[in-house]
Formats: C-alpha cells, structure tokens, sequence
C-alpha cells in the first residue's frame, strides 16, 4: 500500500468545503465534510478530564448512533471551558447545518480548535456554514481547502490517501489532520477526520481505528500537553460496494493496514511539523521482551525535553537517552542497549553494551543537522519493538505559545 495525494474527498461520495468566517484575519477558519448517503462511524477522543463542548457531543453520536453523514468544523475557537453556553453552541451549529443540509441534527459531528475559555460567535458560525454549501466538491483541491480550514499553528495542511481492494472491488481512504502543538500521547491537540468508501460494519470499524490509534497518534509527542478537544473521526460511507466487512476476516486486516498506513502517516507529520520545530525526530526501540515495554521506552524518549533540545543543538548528548529510558518505568539491562542515530547523512553507532562506542562527534554532528532524525535502540531482551515520533525543541517554541491569543 502506498500513500498517495489526495484528502478526505478522495473517497467515492465525500464532498468538502472551506472559508473565512471571520475567526482569524485572512485564512480559512471553517471546514465542512458531507457524504452523499449516512456513513458508519468510529471515534476516539482525548483523554483530559476536561472535554471541550464538540468532543462531548461527537463521542455521545458515536456511542449511541454510530451513523452520521456531515462534520462541520471550525478553528480559531476551542469552545471548550465554555460551560452551558458551549453546549447550546454546539446544539445551534448542528441544528443550523442540519437544516440546511435537510438532514436530522443527530447527523452532525462537530469538531473545534483553537483558543480555550472563548464562545463561538454564532453568527460567524452560520454565516461560514452559508458560505460552504455551494462550494462543496468532491476535487481534490475542495479536500485541501478543508485541511487547511482546521490549522492553527500548522505551517503546512496535513492529508493524503490511499487506495487498495476490498473483496475485488477497489477502495480508498483519505484522511486530514492538524495538530502542531499540545501533542502528547494518547492524543494531543489534534483534529483528525478519516474518510473510505468501504462498507465496514460500525463495531469493526471502530476495533480498527482504535488498534491504528495506538500505533500512530498515541506514539506521537510535541510538548508534553494534552488537549481538550482531540478528535479522531473514521466515517464509511460503503460506496466502494465491497462485501460488508463484519468478521475479522482477510478483508478486515487488509482494511487494517490501511487505516494504520494512513494514520501513521498523518501522526509523523504532524510530529515533523510541532511548533517551531526543525526536525523530525523518531526514535525506533528493538529487540524488546514485550510491546509495552518498547512501546514504554520510546515514548520516554521523545518526551524529554532534554533529548529534544540536544537534537536541536545537533549534540549527540546520548546519555540523555538512555537516561530517559531509565526513568520511563520499563525495566532492561543498561549494559545491553546499543544505539545509533540515522538521517539522510548516513548512520552512526553512538553507544555500544550500554558506553559510548567512541564515535566522530563531527559526523554525527552532520547526521543529526538534517531535517529527519532516527535513534535506533536495541536493548536485545527480545523480537518486539514499536516506533514513536516527535520533534526538536527551539526558541520558537516560546515564541509562538507566549503569544497565542495575539
């Protein structure tokens, strides 16, 4: 499976439109996503005990209905902390879009980003939604304007799709994120919206988000914060008229790799795109006794401050690696760990048995001032590993968050 170009409308009867409502000065602030028949519906949602208005009412449509057929979405406005008055917002935005749309209000999803403890001004809201209708496309280029409709501190729209076969019949997944900042495992400030034409019954399709998630945006982190309004929507439409996945059978793991390429495709760009950052950051763990225990030492990894800042300096300072991997709460051997770091430059072994493998500070100096860095660890416990992604950290990460509402 490769990824190709292409978006949420990239699958059969997805449409989308963008536009500036006014939430930001001169940038597309408003998305909508609408599929030609009701779609099958899967979801995940932050973690944060405080939930921003859209989150809470997305997770109840997915909980209790499973089925939609439109998402409208805005940036700029968390609407979250926003008490009573932010779930009124949310009941106005899909009773309004509904109406226009001559669908039935439990047919929209919502999804917001942006400043927190701010109401959604709802005259911008319907006036965007007014706006969109007559522009909703299913081209290639309508699928781009939504993603860029979601950004706040992104510096590049995020989306791309893929096509493979479903019981003979060929399928497609788009997808879009955004996401640049308050990213930390088990999901962080992001919007992500996933779109197939496959049919997939609703308890598949949410057990195959669910596993993708693991592995893609839970492995991901910026700075250590976690939002109030990630959302991760998988919508089905069943256009491609393959045979109803309802067992996991070969269909179903074929439409596994699928959402997995896809999210995790979507999760490393938006870890190479964290607020100021300047590289790509992946750190792969081998040779581990057990998923978690990989999954446990990457992770600790990517989050250290420390280890960030040293791959902005280009500094292969590795003892704060392996000092991370020791207060991740993942036992292994300090004398059995061999790392090495990789980019388009070349590859270098850094340490070897747990010390340093005496290595040409002036080449690795190079390999680590390109824009996409691996760390490759190997503890040699075992056969698992697992692969976590994050970014460096610079000046213009205050820069940015010391001035957000500005």
């Amino acid at each position: 499976m490769e990824i190709r170009e292409g978006g949420v409308t990239s699958a059969r009867g997805f449409r989308a439109a963008s536009v500036c409502a006014g939430f930001k000065k001169g940038r597309k602030d408003m998305s909508m996503i609408v599929s030609e028949v009701p779609f099958h519906l899967a979801g995940t949602f932050t973690t944060n005990l405080v939930k921003a208005a859209p989150v809470i009412w997305d997770r109840a449509i997915v909980q209790t209905k499973g089925t939609a057929q439109a998402v409208v979405m805005n940036s700029g406005v968390a609407n979250a902390c926003t008490g009573k008055e932010g779930d009124e917002a949310c009941e106005g935005t899909a009773s309004y879009a509904a109406s226009r749309l001559g669908l039935s209000q439990e047919q929209i999803l919502l999804a917001s980003t942006g400043v927190i403890g701010v109401s959604l001004p709802m005259d911008k809201i319907r006036q965007g939604i007014d706006l969109m209708l007559p522009l909703l496309s299913d081209t290639e280029g309508a699928g781009s304007a939504a993603a860029e409709g979601i950004m706040t501190t992104d510096t590049v729209r995020k989306e791309c799709s893929i096509h493979f076969q479903l019981g003979g019949r060929e399928v497609t997944l788009g997808g879009m994120t955004k996401g640049a900042g308050m990213i930390h495992p088990k999901m962080g400030t992001m919007l992500c919206f996933l779109t197939t034409d496959a049919k997939v019954s609703q308890k598949l399709l949410q057990k195959a988000l669910l596993s993708a998630v693991q592995d893609s945006f839970n492995m991901i982190s910026v700075d250590g914060d976690m939002s109030t309004n990630d959302t991760c929507l998988l919508m089905a439409n069943g256009l491609a008229g393959n045979p109803e996945i309802v067992e996991e059978d070969d269909d179903y793991q074929t439409f596994c790799e699928a959402v997995g390429t896809v999210t995790k495709h979507l999760a490393r760009a938006m870890a190479k795109d964290g607020e100021g950052a300047h590289a790509l950051f992946e750190v792969k763990v081998q040779g581990a006794s057990s998923k978690k225990q990989a999954v446990t030492l990457a992770k600790s990894v990517i989050e250290s401050s420390l280890v960030k800042t040293a791959i902005a300096g280009h500094d292969a300072n590795w003892g704060r690696i392996i000092c991370a991997m020791g207060y991740s709460g993942a036992s292994f051997e300090e004398g059995k760990v061999d790392l090495s770091f990789r980019s388009r430059a070349g590859e270098i072994r850094i340490a070897e048995n747990g010390v340093t493998a005496g290595f040409d500070e002036e080449l690795a100096t190079k390999i680590l001032s390109e824009d996409e860095i691996t760390a490759l660890i190997d503890i040699h416990e075992g056969t698992c590993e697992a692969t976590a992604w994050g970014c460096d950290l610079t000046h213009e990460y205050i820069n940015i968050n010391a001035d957000y509402r500005s």
